[in-house]
């Protein structure tokens, strides 16, 4: 249970009323996301695995990422992942540290 904008909410955590604001495409296939709670993250975009996934071998491809409703999409959201995902499997980023793209 949390408190979310004053309400009280039943679910088990607040990560799973989080949506992605912005996305920064990296080299390597990281990517820093900012979340709706203020954070910004580092997501190494690797731990996307399985067919569905495929496509975004293709720099092309997974170069132009959208935020649809707070979540990334890829090719023209036939590609997406969950930012509850993206949270949990990400780590914390200080403005601060060198990151070249």
């Amino acid at each position: 249970m949390f408190i979310h904008d004053g309400f009280v909410c039943g679910s088990a955590t607040e990560t799973e009323m989080l949506k992605i604001t912005s996305v920064k495409v990296l080299k390597d296939r990281m990517m820093l996301l900012t979340f709706s709670n203020g954070e910004t993250r580092l997501f190494d975009s690797t731990v996307l695995n399985g067919p569905a996934f495929l496509p975004l071998e293709d720099m092309n491809i997974f170069s132009n990422p959208t935020i649809v409703h707070g979540v990334v999409t890829w090719k023209d959201e036939e590609i997406d992942c969950a930012p509850e995902y993206m949270y949990e499997k990400s780590f914390e980023y200080n403005s601060n540290d060198i990151f070249v793209a």
